[in-house]
């Protein structure tokens, strides 16, 4: 693919993120649990501690700006406004795929956000299938060292390359390239889905593998098949992403069975996250950190102060969901057995 047509696509995705509902039709799951609300919680809401640690550094609460674009001037904006906000909050922040400005250096500028955020954890992204189409360990550190990044984040999109006329589907033998970049690289290494989820045997595969981190990257939020929907102006292919939208793994599923499954594997909540309520009841199923991305994209497409406004709702809907259930840290909100299912 072209470096132009890759910059275009970029565009295309964001508006279309942007304007049209792209949600997926299933749910996280979230709404299926409920704390058990405490009347007498013996806290004082003040003394609420959010903070935890990330890539050896501390952040204000738990929350990752989780990557959602790049590679256009659209995309400069929303990154820098993203990353204002972040480095105010003392809270770190994924950048968009970054294949396209690794391939067209005049793309990077939309990446560098490290001179508006720099003390938080950056991380970098590249799709792993593009270590099947000629990528190399020198591609991933490129994009390490073109956004100063903390960390590398490998995503996987095999249904999303899968419905576009010309995506990347050979994905045969990814895992032993996957495998050999972790080891290689230098710096840690979290393997992201985009929004279908990741189930527990392969999340125990990568954590064998030595990866620092997993992204469930839930269903329930963005649906990248709704996205494609919209792209497509063969009928046939519309109606072949539109059936794809009940599709993947509800995020609060996903959570909940690794994290029972592998205690010791540093795992992040995303897909669906709407609230600081939702960011609690992920930490109470047992991630470690929560990634944010679609609720905060309109925002960060106006200003960075509208970011702000959003995070200081997010962070103390948290304070209060923890204040309520008599949770003093998130070590303790990890660990609580206030949080219900109340399923039918």
């Amino acid at each position: 693919m072209k470096d132009t047509e890759i910059s275009n696509r970029k565009t295309e995705q964001l508006k279309i993120n942007l304007k049209n509902d792209v949600s997926s039709g299933i749910t996280s799951g979230l709404e299926n649990y409920q704390f058990s609300h405490l009347a007498l919680p013996e806290l004082d809401l003040a003394g609420i501690d959010t903070s935890t640690k990330f890539l050896t550094k501390t952040i204000r609460f738990p929350l990752l700006i989780s990557s959602m674009t790049g590679g256009s001037s659209e995309a400069e904006i929303i990154n820098r406004n993203l990353a204002i906000a972040a480095q105010s909050f003392g809270l770190p922040m994924g950048v968009g795929s970054q294949r396209a400005a690794l391939e067209d250096p005049d793309l990077r500028k939309s990446f560098r956000i490290r001179e508006y955020a720099p003390d938080i954890p950056l991380l970098s992204n590249i799709g792993a299938i593009q270590l099947n189409y000629g990528y190399t360990i020198d591609h991933c550190k490129q994009a390490v060292e073109m956004i100063e990044a903390d960390g590398l984040i490998l995503h996987l999109n095999p249904l999303q390359e899968a419905l576009q006329s010309d995506g990347d589907t050979n994905w045969k033998d990814l895992s032993t390239k996957i495998e050999s970049v972790i080891k290689q690289i230098g710096i840690p290494v979290i393997i992201k889905e985009v929004g279908w989820g990741i189930n527990t045997q392969l999340a125990k595969r990568f954590f064998d593998m030595g990866v620092y981190a997993v992204d469930v990257a839930g269903a329930g939020g963005t649906s990248w098949s709704q996205v494609e929907m919209y792209r497509q102006t063969n009928p046939i292919l519309h109606e072949l992403a539109e059936d794809y939208r009940d599709w993947g793994i509800p995020t609060s599923d996903a959570v909940l069975n690794i994290s029972k499954s592998l205690p010791d594997l540093f795992l992040i909540a995303s897909g669906g996250i709407k609230n600081g309520i939702d960011l609690a009841k992920c930490i109470a199923l047992g991630a470690d950190l929560v990634g944010m991305a679609g609720s905060l994209l309109k925002a960060a497409s106006e200003d960075s102060s509208i970011v702000l406004e959003r995070m200081r709702l997010i962070e103390r809907e948290l304070v209060i969901s923890m204040f309520a259930t008599g949770i003093h840290n998130i070590k303790d909100l990890k660990h609580t057995k206030a949080l219900m299912e109340i399923r039918p």
